[in-house]
C-alpha cells in the first residue's frame, strides 16, 4: 500500500504545480514556449526528463536484461546526437521560433511545413501512447489495478497536466523530476550489484554475450538500434521547442554540454539496473520465465522497484526508484503530448485556418487538441505489441522524416526547397509503407517485412539520397533562403528584413509568419 500512496503523493505534487503555473499562461508564448525565460538548470532538467522517457525506462532496460551491455548502443545514438547538437544550440535559439515546422518553413515552403507537422503528430502520439502503457504497468504492479485501466487513469492524468499551463508546467517540474531520475538511479545501482554478489554473481548466472561490444549480434545490429535513437534526437522536436524556451543562446548551448552528462550517467546507470536485477530476479525458481519474453523483461525496472529488498535496495530506495519511474513516464508523457498540439495548433491553425485569432483563442484551441491527441495516442498503442516496437517505429518516422532536411538547414547552404521537401516525403513515406505492410503480414502470416529496428535503414537511405540528388539536380536557393540560418546574432534583423523582401510571394515565402501571405 505504501507503494501506491508513494505514486498517488508524487502525482498530486506534479498536478498542483500545474495547476498553480496554469494562472501564469497569458498567452501562446508562455504556453507554447514558456515565455522565453527558461534558465540552464530548468532547461537541463526538462531535457533529460523529455529523453529518458519509457523508451529507456522499459524498451531500454528490457533490451538490456536480454542482450547486456550491448544494449548501450541504443542509448549512444542519442550521446553522439547531443555532442552534434552542442554546434546548433546557439543558432537553434537565435532563430527564436515556436516549432521544427517554423524551422522547415523558413527554410523551405509550407510543403514542408504541413509534411513535417504529419511526421510529428503521428511519431510523437506514438511515443505518447507507450507513456500511457507504461503507467499502465505501474498502476497493475503498486495496486492491482487492470492493466487496461492503469492505461486510462494514467492518459487522463498526463492529458489534465499538459493541457493546464503546457511548457509552463512542464520546465516548472522537470527540475524535480530530473533530481529524482539522477539520484533515483545512482544510488539503486550499486546497491543491487553488491548486494547480489558484484561481478562474481553476474558472470555466474549471466551468458558471456551480455559482457561483449555486440552481445551475441554484429555491427549490423548494433547500427540497427544505434541510428533510430541518432537521427531521432537530431530531429527532436521537444529539443527545438525548449532551446526556443531558453533565456538566451548562452544558455542553450550550455544546458547541451550538462545534458549529454547526465544523460550517459544516467542511462547507463538504468542499463546496469536492469542487468543486475535481471540476473538474479531470473534465477529464481518462481520467477524463472518471468522475464524470458521481450514485454516482460520490459518491466524489469519497476519489478526492482517494488521487489527491491530481494536485491538490497531498502524500502525507501524502492520507493525513490518508483517516483523516478513515475517522473520518467510523465514527464515525457507531457512534453511529447504538448509539441503535437503545438504543431497543429501554430502550423495548422495558426498558419492556416485562423490567422488573426486571438491569444486566449489559441491556448484554448491547443487545450483541445491535447485531449484529441491523447486519444489518438491511446488508439495508436493498441497496434503494437511491445513498447520497443513502438519506440523504433516513432525513433525512425522522425528520424528519417525529419532529421535530413533539418540538419541540412543549418548545416548545407545548397540544400534547396525541392530537395527539403522531396526528403520528408520520402522518408517518412518509406516509414509508413514498411510498418503497414508489417501490420498486414503479422496480423496475415505472422511475419514482417522488416523487423522494426532495421526499417531506418532503408528509410533514412532513401531520405538522405533524395535530398542530395533533388538539391543538386535544381537551381540553388537565393541567400534569402538560406542566410537567417548561418547570420551572426549581432545582423540577424538584417537578415529577416532580406528573408522578407527578396523572396516571391508566390513562393510560400520562408520568411512569413503565420498570418501573413
Amino acid at each position: 500500500m505504501i507503494f501506491l500512496w508513494a505514486v498517488i503523493g508524487y502525482l498530486v505534487l506534479l498536478m498542483g504545480i500545474s495547476v498553480y503555473k496554469s494562472f501564469m499562461v497569458k498567452n501562446q508564448e508562455d504556453f507554447m514556449v514558456a515565455g522565453r525565460s527558461v534558465s540552464t538548470a530548468r532547461l537541463v532538467g526538462t531535457l533529460l526528463c523529455t529523453w529518458m522517457g519509457s523508451g529507456s525506462l522499459l524498451a531500454g532496460a528490457g533490451l538490456a536484461a536480454n542482450v547486456g551491455f550491448s544494449e548501450l548502443w541504443m542509448a549512444a545514438g542519442a550521446w553522439v546526437g547531443i555532442i552534434i547538437v552542442f554546434f546548433l544550440a546557439a543558432r537553434v535559439r537565435r532563430i527564436a521560433e515556436y516549432t521544427v515546422p517554423d524551422i522547415l518553413e523558413l527554410r523551405y515552403n509550407k510543403w514542408a511545413r504541413i509534411l513535417g507537422t504529419i511526421v510529428i503528430v503521428i511519431a510523437y502520439t506514438t511515443i505518447v501512447g507507450y507513456q500511457f502503457r507504461a503507467g499502465g504497468f505501474v498502476l497493475d504492479l503498486v495496486a492491482g489495478i487492470p492493466e487496461w485501466q492503469g492505461v486510462l487513469l494514467t492518459a487522463a492524468f498526463i492529458i489534465t497536466f499538459t493541457a493546464f499551463a503546457g511548457m509552463m508546467s512542464i520546465v516548472s517540474v522537470d527540475i524535480i523530476n530530473g533530481a529524482v531520475i539522477t539520484v533515483a538511479m545512482l544510488i539503486a545501482a550499486p546497491l543491487v550489484f553488491f548486494h547480489i554478489g558484484g561481478s562474481e554473481h553476474l558472470t555466474a548466472t549471466l551468458d558471456p554475450s551480455h559482457f561483449q561490444i555486440f552481445g551475441d549480434n554484429n555491427f549490423f545490429w548494433a547500427m540497427g538500434i544505434f541510428l533510430p535513437t541518432f537521427f531521432l534526437l537530431l530531429g527532436e522536436s521537444n529539443m527545438y521547442q525548449k532551446f526556443f524556451s531558453a533565456k538566451n543562446e548562452k544558455s542553450a548551448k550550455k544546458a547541451v554540454l550538462f545534458w549529454v552528462s547526465g544523460t550517459i550517467v544516467v542511462e547507463t546507470a538504468l542499463a546496469s539496473l536492469a542487468i543486475f536485477a535481471f540476473s538474479h530476479f531470473n534465477v529464481l525458481d518462481h520467477a524463472s520465465e518471468m522475464f524470458l519474453s521481450s514485454e516482460n523483461a520490459e518491466r524489469i525496472i519497476l519489478h526492482t522497484a517494488r521487489y527491491g529488498t530481494e536485491v538490497g535496495l531498502p524500502v525507501w530506495g524502492g520507493l525513490l526508484l518508483l517516483a523516478a519511474s513515475v517522473a520518467i513516464i510523465t514527464s515525457t508523457g507531457n512534453s511529447f503530448l504538448l509539441t503535437p498540439s503545438t504543431n497543429l495548433t501554430r502550423d495548422v491553425y495558426q498558419r492556416f485556418i485562423n490567422k488573426a485569432a486571438n491569444p486566449d483563442k489559441i491556448v484554448i484551441f491547443q487545450r483541445v487538441m491535447v485531449v484529441l491527441l491523447g486519444v489518438l495516442a491511446y488508439l495508436i498503442l493498441t497496434q503494437f505489441e511491445t513498447i520497443l516496437a513502438m519506440a523504433l517505429t516513432a525513433y525512425t518516422m522522425v528520424g528519417a522524416g525529419l532529421t535530413p532536411a533539418l540538419l541540412a538547414a543549418f548545416l548545407w547552404k545548397r540544400v534547396t526547397v525541392q530537395g527539403g521537401v522531396a526528403s520528408i516525403a520520402t522518408g517518412m513515406g518509406v516509414t509508413l509503407i514498411i510498418t503497414i505492410a508489417n501490420s498486414i503480414l503479422s496480423s496475415l502470416y505472422g511475419t514482417q517485412l522488416l523487423n522494426e529496428q532495421y526499417i531506418i535503414l532503408p528509410a533514412a537511405s532513401a531520405s538522405i539520397l533524395v535530398l542530395i540528388i533533388v538539391s543538386l539536380a535544381t537551381r540553388p536557393d537565393p541567400e534569402s533562403k538560406w542566410g537567417r540560418f548561418y547570420t551572426k546574432e549581432t545582423s540577424l534583423a538584417e537578415a529577416m528584413e532580406k528573408v522578407k523582401s527578396d523572396v516571391p510571394e508566390e513562393t510560400g515565402t520562408a520568411g512569413e509568419k503565420p498570418g501573413q501571405e
